[in-house]
Order: structure tokens, then sequence, then C-alpha cells
């Protein structure tokens, strides 16, 4: 199949974006959400593949074993505002889905979400990630995925990632955008990556407490095995490897999982300038990171 050139980035009601996530944009603001519906929102590279594979092995893994070895993941928990041609979108995914419940994953800002799934109060599990780990993992990504904007140097990525010239937009905006909505709604679900990573079993509590399920240990246990890095990384339906889009030849989807691997990548100056530019955006917010564990 023929991939077309790397997008170009441009503003997008005041959020960086590229076509591969407007071109469907009417369809995308009047999606029809359901009570039912899950829905797992992040900045890029977050973590939202990880939690999408845990929600698709909590709810589906005793119903259709088979599910898990032969479907790709990115076809299981469609990409709502996904939409490049050759594909098919992710609005006509989930409109022809017919799991319950729809499991449905995107990145956009909070601003930018369809109204219906406030208005059907559905389930909204959020993941963050510190800044540093996010931008190390989002380059690494951009210079493997042909669909994103060309990547450039690290030095360059990192000033324009503090400038929120990012697919998505600002990282600071984005997490403190649904951090500020969940205060005054109950039915959004906010997780650090830091925490999945350092207490699986109990955020795996906290997860399930929210969407009220209650596994059994044994199945807890299972959904925690399959669903450790490595074992996701190795597994072809789960590590993007199904993914024309994407070149291994240069870095894999899933590449480390770590938390504090910024630290391989900035160097002293860097980390200083960015530290600072850092608490002068995130001074107006009660939300915090960590980024060593």
């Amino acid at each position: 199949m023929e991939i077309p050139p790397r997008p170009a980035l441009f503003d997008f009601h005041g959020v960086s974006m590229t076509k591969y996530f407007t071109d469907n944009w009417d369809n995308i603001q009047d999606f029809k959400a359901r009570p039912d519906d899950i829905l797992i929102a992040s900045y890029p590279k977050a973590g939202n593949t990880w939690v999408s594979y845990i929600l698709d092995l909590l709810y589906f893994s005793h119903v259709s074993p088979d599910r898990q070895e032969v479907v790709p993941l990115h076809e299981r928990v469609p990409f709502l505002e996904f939409y490049m041609p050759g594909f098919p979108s992710g609005v006509d995914e989930l409109n022809q889905s017919t799991t319950v419940p729809r499991i449905i994953k995107t990145h956009l800002p909070v601003q930018f979400l369809s109204k219906s799934f406030w208005e059907q109060n559905s389930k909204i599990v959020y993941v963050a990630r510190n800044a540093k780990d996010s931008v190390v993992s989002f380059f690494h990504f951009d210079r493997m995925n042909k669909a994103q904007p060309e990547p450039g140097d690290w030095s360059s990525y990192l000033k324009r990632f503090m400038d929120g010239k990012m697919v998505f937009g600002s990282w600071y905006e984005h997490v403190k955008g649904w951090w500020e909505k969940q205060k005054s709604h109950p039915n959004i679900l906010y997780l650090f990556y830091e925490d999945l990573i350092e207490n699986t079993e109990e955020e795996l509590d906290k997860l399930c407490s929210f969407l009220g399920l209650s596994p059994s240990s044994e199945s807890k246990k299972q959904v925690m095995e399959k669903a450790l890095f490595d074992n996701m990384k190795n597994n072809k339906m789960a590590n993007g490897s199904a993914d024309a889009v994407l070149d291994f030849k240069i870095s894999p989807f899933m590449r480390k999982g770590k938390v504090g691997d910024w630290k391989n990548h900035f160097t002293v100056q860097q980390n200083e300038q960015f530290s600072e530019d850092y608490d002068k955006k995130m001074k107006d917010t009660d939300l915090q990171f960590r980024t060593v564990l």
C-alpha cells in the first residue's frame, strides 16, 4: 500500500493538528456516544494502548478468547478521530461495532470531545504521563510513524514540545484541561502512567471499582500477566506491528515503557531550561507528576 507523504502541522481552533485527525471533524463532533461506552483519553504516548489492552482483557478475554489472538488492538479499540484514506475511519468502525461496551480511544484535548460523551455520561479514563518521558516517547514515535509530521532532530523537537507545536497541541494544556474537568465530573477517572508502572495491581483495582467490575483474583492475575510490557511488546496483535504506517526498522512502537528514560536524552542544560519553562506553565494547577520512581 502506498503511504502518503508525512502531513503538515497546522493550527486548528488553537490546537496544532494534522489532517488525519481533522478531516472527519463534523462526524467526530456528531458522534453518538452511548451510556455504556468507555473512552480512554490521553495525550499521545502516555499509556493509552496499555490501558486499552487492559480494558479489552477485562471485558472480553473470557467472552471470546481468540479475540486477543486474531484481532489487532487498533480494531478492538477504535481510534475515534482517526481518518486516513485507505483505512476505515474511527467513527465508521465505532458505528459498526457490535461489542458492548465499546472501548474507544482518543487523544483529543477536553474541549474537542464530542458533546454526546457528556450528555450520555459515558465513563472516561484519562491517562497522564510526565512531560519529560512523554516528549522522549513522542520523539521516537514520530521518527517511526509516517503518518506524523517530520520530527527533525531532538533539540528542535524538544523546543517544539515546549511551544506546544505537537499533534494534539500542548501537553501542558492537555493534561491540565482534563484534570480540571474531572474535578466536576465523577465519570472521569484520572490515572497516572507512573502509578500504573509502580502499583499495577492497585491501579487495576481502582479501574475496576470505577467501572463497576469485580473480576476474580485469578482473572485479575491473568490480566496483569498479559499486560506486562514485555508480553505486550511481543504480542503482534498489541504491539503495532500490524499497522502499515509504522516503520519498526527505525524504532519499535512499544519502545521501553519505563519511567525516567528522559535522563538518557536530556542534556543538563536542556533539563534546566525545560524545568524552568515547566514550572511557569504548570504554576496555575495543583496537578503533580513524578519523573522518577
